[in-house]
C-alpha cells in the first residue's frame, strides 16, 4: 500500500511539473505573438485620485486607532520601521494604498506603510496655531469660547469650507480651518 501511494505521489510530482512546463510554453508563445495576458488590473482601474482598493479618494484623511503604528519603508512586514506615530487620534494623510496597506503621512511630513488595521476613519485634527480661537459660531465676529495650545488634538464634528466644528478635550466650538490640519480646504464634513 504504502508503495502506491508513492507511486501516486511520484505520478502526480511528474504530470505538475509537465503541466508547469506546457504553461511557461504557452506564456512564451504568447509573449512573443503579442497576447501575453498578465495579473495586472488594467490602468483604467487606478486613477491618480483614487485608491486602487477602497475606490475612496486620495489625498484622505483618517487617524491613528492606537496609541502606537509603525510606518515602514514599504508596504509589508518584511521592511524596515522607518517611523513610529505614538499619539492616538494622530490626524494622518493617506496617499496611496495597495493591498492591505495605507501610506501615510504627518502633519511634518514623515510616515511610511501602514497597516490598514492601525487606522481610523474617525476625522481628527491637529491644531497648527499656538492659542487658536474657538468660536461659538463660525464667524469672526462670534464669542470665544475657548483656546487652544499648538500641538493638541480634537475630534471634527464638521466642517464647512473654511471652519471646522471640532471637541477638543470636552470643548466646542468652531475654528478657522487655517488653524488646524487634518481636513482639506474647501473640503465639507457632515
Amino acid at each position: 500500500m504504502k508503495r502506491w501511494i508513492g507511486l501516486l505521489a511520484l505520478l502526480g510530482a511528474l504530470w505538475g511539473t509537465a503541466l508547469a512546463a506546457q504553461d511557461a510554453e504557452d506564456a512564451v508563445e504568447a509573449q512573443e505573438a503579442g497576447t501575453a495576458k498578465t495579473d495586472k488590473p488594467p490602468e483604467e482601474v487606478c486613477k491618480p485620485d483614487v485608491g486602487c482598493v477602497t475606490n475612496l479618494p486620495l489625498p484622505r484623511f483618517v487617524s491613528l486607532k492606537g496609541s502606537e503604528g509603525n510606518a515602514r519603508r514599504g508596504p509589508g512586514l518584511t521592511h524596515r520601521i522607518d517611523w513610529v506615530f505614538t499619539r492616538a487620534g494622530m490626524p494622518l494623510k493617506i496617499t496611496a494604498e495597495f493591498e492591505n496597506w495605507r501610506r501615510v503621512e504627518d502633519f511634518e511630513g514623515a510616515g511610511g506603510w501602514v497597516h490598514y488595521s492601525l487606522l481610523s476613519g474617525v476625522r481628527t485634527a491637529l491644531v497648527t496655531l499656538d492659542m487658536a480661537e474657538l468660536h461659538d459660531a463660525p464667524e469672526d465676529g462670534s464669542a470665544v469660547v475657548a483656546q487652544a495650545e499648538l500641538g493638541v488634538i480634537g475630534r471634527i464634528l464638521e466642517c464647512n469650507p473654511a471652519w471646522c466644528r471640532v471637541s477638543l478635550d470636552g470643548t466646542r466650538g468652531w475654528i478657522r480651518k487655517s488653524s488646524i490640519w487634518g481636513v482639506k480646504d474647501e473640503e465639507v464634513v457632515e
